[in-house]
């Protein structure tokens, strides 16, 4: 199998799509702790960060393709994926899929400790997901789960060289207001939320098939009406959280954040007018977080650590 296959096989360009979350949480711990940090241990991180996230959304697409190998079949849309027309074998998927997780653990036990030990929270997670949608319409949100993690994992990566298991557990000088709120949290729980409206929306192209094969996804049980009058409200909702994350202090952040809510409002109330919704709708969600992280660049350390000492 070649390399462009394996590219293929993972679908290279979601993990284009995820990257920004992963970068994302990264800045708002420089941000957020830039005066503790060291510069030479600050840069080394991103390395054996970007390593432990292609190998976790790696992992999490191959999973998914075993798992889900028998549903691709039954669904004209995916019945020409590799594992369902034989372009590639179990084995093989299996073997990538160890690769993947090694390069997720090799990754965490280059940060430090905590994440090495925490490692096993996004497996569990990617193992789940594929299953959720053999039980309930809620999978689009465990997916958001998955991906939601991603910005909350680079800040742990960062976090606990400074504070160790402090960085999850323990409190800011004793104040009883933990490191990861507000900032992280709502950015994460955005994050989550932006993923479920663009999942929702994206399962619109098998609503037949779902309902066919039992696939328990939000549009083939709720209907067309449904799934646009939430999707948009999931969109809202993860503005919502963007703008009351420490990060709304900063006119980039919160006018970027803005203006992508209602250009993603905006493609998907007037999809029946586009030449290929689904293609507009990824493009803008993945132009969504680029957007996102270089607005959050530009925020001023110096203000961060101001709104966190009450000043």
């Amino acid at each position: 199998m070649s390399f462009k296959e394996v590219l293929d096989f993972v679908k290279i360009e979601h993990t284009l799509f995820s990257l920004p979350f992963v970068f994302i949480g990264y800045i708002v711990a420089h941000n957020q702790f830039w005066s503790e940090l060291s510069s030479d241990r600050f840069g080394v991180d991103i390395i054996w960060i970007l390593i432990a996230a292609v190998g976790a959304r790696g992992l999490a697409m191959a999973l998914n393709r075993i798992i889900d190998k028998d549903i691709d079949a039954s669904n004209p849309r995916t019945e020409g994926r590799h594992l369902v027309s034989g372009t590639m074998t179990m084995t093989t998927a299996w073997s990538l899929s160890a690769i993947f997780l090694g390069m997720l653990l090799l990754g965490a036990w280059q940060l430090n400790e905590v994440a090495l030990k925490m490692a096993w929270l996004p497996v569990l997670v990617f193992v789940v997901y594929p299953f959720t949608k053999r039980y309930t319409w809620l999978c689009h949100f465990w997916l958001g789960l998955c991906l939601g993690l991603a910005p909350a994992a680079a800040w742990v990566a960062v976090t606990a060289d400074l504070h160790g298991w402090e960085a999850i557990m323990g409190s800011q000088n004793g104040s009883g207001e933990y490191f990861w709120f507000p900032e992280i949290f709502f950015i994460s729980l955005g994050v989550a939320l932006w993923i479920a409206s663009f999942d929702i929306n994206y399962a619109r192209m098998d609503i037949e098939s779902d309902r066919e094969n039992g696939i328990h996804s939000f549009p083939s049980k709720f209907g067309e009406i449904a799934t646009t009058r939430t999707s948009i409200q999931l969109t809202l909702l993860w503005f919502a959280c963007f703008a009351i994350s420490n990060p709304v202090d900063d006119f980039w952040f919160l006018s970027s954040a803005g203006l992508m809510c209602v250009l993603n409002i905006g493609v998907v109330l007037y999809r029946e007018r586009l030449p290929d919704f689904q293609k507009t709708l990824f493009r803008v969600s993945m132009l969504t977080g680029w957007v996102l992280l270089v607005s959050i660049m530009l925020t001023d350390p110096s203000n961060v650590e101001k709104l966190a000492g009450g000043v």
